[in-house]
C-alpha cells in the first residue's frame, strides 16, 4: 500500500496566510476564503478535494496553534487519527454531513484511507472571544470536540457557502462576514463544554466574575488551589464567591476545578510516554494515589485503565 505524508515544518496555522490550509492536505491549489467577521479575528474555510488512487493513503499533520480546526464532510471519507506515539486509531466513516472538531492546542495528524471533498475551517480562540462578547447567552467558549456527528446547521450553512467559492480570488462578500458570525454562534451554542456555560441558576455573579474564576483556575491546574485563592482573583469573599458560584454553574468551586483536572488527565493520559506520576503532579493532584482515586470516581475506572482503552 503507497502512502504519502503532508505537512509543512513546524509553523502555526496562525503564523501564515489562511490559504497555506490546503497545503497540508497536499491540495496547494485549493480555494480559501477569509473574512474578519467582527473586530480583528480572521476566519478561513478552505474547500478540500484531495483524490487518492487505489490503495493509497496519505498522512495529513496539522500543526498547534490558538485555534480550532472544524471539518465539514461535503462526501463520505475514511480516515484514522495518528495518536501522540504515532500509532493509528482504528478507520472510521465519517459520513457526508458530518463534523470533525479539534482542538489544536496540541498537534492533530490523521491517515486518509479515502478521497476527501470537505470544508476545512480555522477558527482562532480570538474570534470566539469576540463572537461570545457579543453574544446574550454563552460567554466562554471551550469547545467540546466531536468526530463524525452529523450537523443540520452546519450543513445548511456550506449550501450557502459553497458558491462564494466560484468566486474565491475577489474580495470576499459581506455575506461571508455573516455566514462565519453564524458558524461561531452555532457551535457556541451546540458545542461549548456545560461546565463552561453560565446561568444554571440565578446569580449575583457577574459574567465577568465567573469567566475570571474559571481562567484562574484552569491556568493553574497544577498548583494547590485553595477557594479563598480564586475567590481572592476575583475581588469576593470566601463564602459570597462559594455560594454564587455554585448558584451560577451548579459545581462548587472544588467540584468545578477536580472535572477541569480529570479532562486534562485524559489529554495527557493519550500520549503512552508519559507518566502516571508526572501526569498526576501536572494536573495539580497531592499524589499519584490520589490522582487515580479521583479519577477513578469521575470516570468509573483507574488512569492506567483509561490510557490502555484508548490506545488500543
Amino acid at each position: 500500500m503507497g502512502s504519502g505524508a503532508i505537512g509543512k515544518g513546524a509553523l502555526s496555522l496562525l503564523d501564515e496566510d489562511f490559504d497555506c490550509v490546503g497545503l497540508y492536505f497536499g491540495t496547494p491549489e485549493a480555494p480559501c476564503l477569509t473574512t474578519i467577521p467582527i473586530r480583528s479575528a480572521s476566519f478561513s474555510v478552505t474547500k478540500i478535494r484531495r483524490e487518492l488512487g487505489g490503495r493509497e493513503t496519505a498522512d495529513v499533520e496539522l500543526p498547534a496553534s490558538n485555534a480550532y480546526f472544524l471539518m465539514l464532510y461535503l462526501d463520505d471519507a475514511w480516515h484514522s487519527d495518528i495518536r501522540p506515539d504515532g500509532s493509528r486509531a482504528p478507520v472510521r466513516l465519517y459520513e457526508k454531513g458530518s463534523i470533525c472538531l479539534v482542538d489544536l492546542r496540541n498537534p492533530t495528524a490523521i491517515t486518509l484511507h479515502s478521497n476527501l471533498h470537505a470544508l476545512a475551517f480555522v477558527l482562532p480562540r480570538s474570534l470566539f472571544d469576540e463572537v461570545a462578547d457579543i453574544s446574550t447567552s454563552t460567554k466562554l467558549h471551550r469547545l467540546r470536540c466531536r468526530r463524525g456527528e452529523p450537523d443540520s446547521v452546519l450543513g445548511n450553512l456550506a449550501v450557502a457557502l459553497l458558491p462564494l467559492f466560484e468566486n474565491a480570488n475577489m474580495s470576499p462578500p459581506a455575506l461571508l462576514q455573516h455566514l462565519a458570525a453564524a458558524v461561531c454562534a452555532h457551535l457556541l451554542h451546540d458545542y461549548s463544554d456545560e461546565t463552561l456555560r453560565n446561568g444554571v441558576a440565578d446569580s449575583s455573579l457577574s459574567v465577568g466574575q465567573e469567566k475570571a474564576a474559571k481562567e484562574f483556575m484552569l491556568d493553574n491546574l497544577g498548583k494547590e488551589l485553595s477557594v479563598p485563592a480564586i475567590a481572592a482573583a476575583v475581588g469576593l469573599s470566601v463564602n459570597h464567591f462559594s455560594q454564587e458560584f455554585r448558584r451560577a454553574t451548579g459545581f462548587t468551586p472544588h467540584q468545578w476545578l477536580t472535572r477541569m483536572r480529570v479532562d486534562r488527565a485524559k489529554e495527557l493520559l493519550q500520549q503512552r510516554a508519559m507518566p502516571l506520576k508526572a501526569i498526576s503532579d501536572d494536573c495539580g493532584f497531592s499524589d499519584q494515589s490520589h490522582f487515580t482515586k479521583v479519577f477513578s470516581r469521575q470516570t468509573g475506572v483507574t488512569p492506567a485503565t483509561w490510557r490502555s482503552a484508548w490506545l488500543n
